[in-house]
């Protein structure tokens, strides 16, 4: 979908805010039929507009009270290198992004930790044992100012 018009843009405003709508209640804020907005909204979501619903769910809440940012630097940038190192990555559980970088580093990474010790065992059992992996830098957050789950439409 290469253009979204004023409707299109109408749904994602909503559904950005209120993910749990009902298809009635949606399409009455946007002023809409329910079959006319259920419609658009299925075009959405078969283009990849939209990709899918989420709760969001409190880090602190589960007791994970520590972020790490941590950059990572592999032996090389070779296609297998980076494709074995992105498929182990995606098994560990506290990684919860992960972009791939221009740039110092090859990768940085947003890690969840309950505390310093339980990010020293992600970091024994999981960052370093990542393949290709030679240099391992964390931050560790201080503070969350802003995690915006949406972007501006």
């Amino acid at each position: 979908m290469s253009q979204l018009d004023a409707i299109d843009t109408a749904i994602l405003k909503v559904i950005q805010q209120y993910g749990r709508i009902s298809n009635a209640e949606l399409a009455e804020r946007i002023g809409l039929s329910p079959s006319a907005c259920s419609r658009r909204l299925d075009i959405l979501e078969k283009s990849g507009v939209v990709t899918g619903y989420h709760a969001r769910v409190s880090a602190k809440a589960l007791d994970y009270k520590m972020i790490a940012i941590v950059h990572i630097s592999l032996s090389g940038q070779f296609a297998k290198t980076l494709t074995e190192f992105e498929a182990a990555v995606k098994l560990c559980p506290n990684v919860l992004v992960c972009y791939l970088m221009s740039g110092e580093y090859d990768y940085i990474l947003r890690v969840a930790a309950k505390d310093l010790e339980d990010y020293e065992r992600i970091h024994r059992d999981w960052l370093s044992a990542l393949p290709h992996v030679v240099k391992i830098n964390s931050s560790f957050a201080l503070r969350e100012v802003i995690d915006r789950p949406n972007v501006g439409i």
